[in-house]
């Protein structure tokens, strides 16, 4: 084998009940990863994203009216 191959080499048969919880956590986060980057770049997605787009500078003006009573 080369030193390439050799090194992404696994051992299959060895891997413990914590390998392979780790394996299925990352395999599951790229899957939902990639679904949001697919879901949030979508064009048809644009317009409900940007209406959001200043939404903590919106949260801030509301936490500052309840501190004023106003």
């Amino acid at each position: 084998m080369s030193k390439l191959a050799e090194y992404f080499h696994t051992d299959w048969a060895n891997m413990t009940a914590t390998d392979w919880f780790g394996l299925l956590l990352t395999i599951v986060i790229f899957i939902l990863m990639f679904g949001m980057y697919f879901w949030a770049l979508r064009p048809k997605n644009k317009e409900k994203l940007e209406s959001h787009r200043t939404m903590p500078l919106h949260d801030d003006e509301t936490e500052a009216e309840n501190k004023d009573g106003r």
